[in-house]
């Protein structure tokens, strides 16, 4: 049975249509008038721009409006549970003031327990509206949008400090390359070492705020290799090099970053989330757009 669209995916998917249609029309507008008719060309060129800045307004309205309309019905939703909690409170201090015997130790044992348990749901219910209003659920949905322009969507990767190397050998497995994260962490490393040039002048010693030296790069190279150490930029560039691939990586709040442009093939796609989890900064990877896949397979 298929799982019903959230808001978000329904309004997405709306926005890959609309862009589509613009896109339709623009190319239809662009047929109309001839391209040696320089004036007619030029109010062209500003009435594309017009209707493109036009919907991106409609678009990020649209979006607001959703994230807007998600918090006040989490809010309805915490208040009316705080309120039943009250009024289920209330309830049981008139009950047990009728009360003619005492009530026993397990009884009140339960109902000290239900309490704790509604009050904790309360505080989940709460924190859920937080998380709505947050930096987390923001980035989420720009990046939603970015991916659906490309028909993609976010794959998760487990969160251990190797997710920048697990997102990229789930890239590769794609393509029947998977080599696994160790082996992508040793030719990391040893591109590194074979090129130190290279990293040297971006590795500092923290304390001393001197690059590094020869043994202070080789323990970083040999962390790279057989830790958890959480792979970046510099990383990133080493792999694109050792594997002769391409790399983009998404972000919220910054165009795309594009690692390895020199090398013509099909690019490793990465999504870099700074919110993701408590731990913050994480790599996931992608894959195609499920309404897209489902279509494929009809």
């Amino acid at each position: 049975m298929e799982e019903a669209e959230t808001a978000e995916e329904t309004l997405a998917k709306q926005h890959r249509k609309e862009k589509k249609d613009l896109q339709a029309k623009i190319q239809s507008m662009k047929n109309a008038v001839p391209k040696n008719d320089k004036k007619r060309r030029k109010q062209l060129t500003d009435d594309i721009a017009r209707l493109e800045a036009e919907l991106n307004q409609k678009h990020e309205e649209e979006l607001r409006q959703l994230t807007n309309s998600a918090v006040t019905a989490k809010v309805e939703e915490v208040v009316n549970g705080i309120e039943t909690i009250a009024l289920e409170e209330q309830n049981l201090e008139e009950q047990n003031d009728g009360k003619q015997s005492r009530t026993s130790k397990a009884q009140k044992r339960r109902e000290k327990k239900a309490a704790m348990e509604k009050e904790r749901e309360a505080r989940i219910a709460e924190a859920a509206v937080e998380n709505l209003q947050g930096s987390r659920h923001q980035e989420g949905l720009k990046l939603q949008q970015k991916l659906a322009e490309r028909q993609l969507q976010i794959r998760e990767i487990q969160s251990d400090g190797h997710c920048m190397y697990r997102a990229i050998d789930d890239q590769l497995a794609g393509r029947g390359q998977g080599t696994g994260l160790k082996e992508l962490r040793a030719q990391t490393a040893n591109y590194m070492r074979c090129h130190a040039d290279d990293f040297l002048p971006f590795l500092n010693n923290p304390n001393t705020g001197e690059m590094f030296s020869a043994d202070e790069f080789e323990k970083y190279c040999s962390d790279v290799e057989s830790t958890a150490a959480w792979g970046g930029q510099l990383e990133l560039r080493a792999l694109t090099e050792a594997l002769k691939l391409p790399i983009q990586i998404f972000q919220a709040d910054a165009p795309l970053i594009k690692i390895g442009e020199e090398y013509d093939k099909l690019p490793v796609v990465l999504v870099y989330m700074r919110h993701a989890y408590g731990l913050g900064e994480h790599y996931n990877s992608v894959e195609p757009l499920k309404e897209l896949s489902n279509e494929e397979e009809g």
